[in-house]
């Protein structure tokens, strides 16, 4: 299962994440954000059974350069990736569809059928 339930230690640069091949869901946020915690259970279940998809939880907070390269603006934010093209967006989830739907643009963007 994908899910990260802990936030990244090292956090990886941008240039790194942009060069991931496949799907990446980044997910911005903070752990004692009620927002990112109410979220945890959603992201969870969309996540369960996708072993393609990598999970980079990144905490993030006012001035951090990755967060602020993506124009993070609320938590959580769910950035999903295709080989580092930003492909969907999800922006304090309040279903755990809003993130599936994330996941199906983002096995879209290769060309497969969802």
């Amino acid at each position: 299962m994908p899910y990260a339930a802990d936030y990244l230690i090292v956090v990886p640069t941008r240039t790194e994440i942009d060069a991931r091949p496949g799907a990446t869901v980044v997910e911005f946020g903070a752990p004692w954000c009620i927002h990112c915690q109410r979220a945890q259970p959603l992201v969870r279940e969309a996540l369960t059974g996708c072993g393609d998809v990598v999970h980079l939880k990144i905490e993030d907070g006012a001035g951090e350069a990755l967060g602020g390269s993506y124009g993070v603006k609320l938590w959580p934010t769910l950035v999903f990736l295709r080989d580092g093209a930003e492909v969907a967006r999800v922006v304090r989830p309040q279903r755990a569809e809003e993130i599936m739907d994330g996941l199906r643009a983002q096995r879209n963007a290769d060309g497969s059928a969802a």
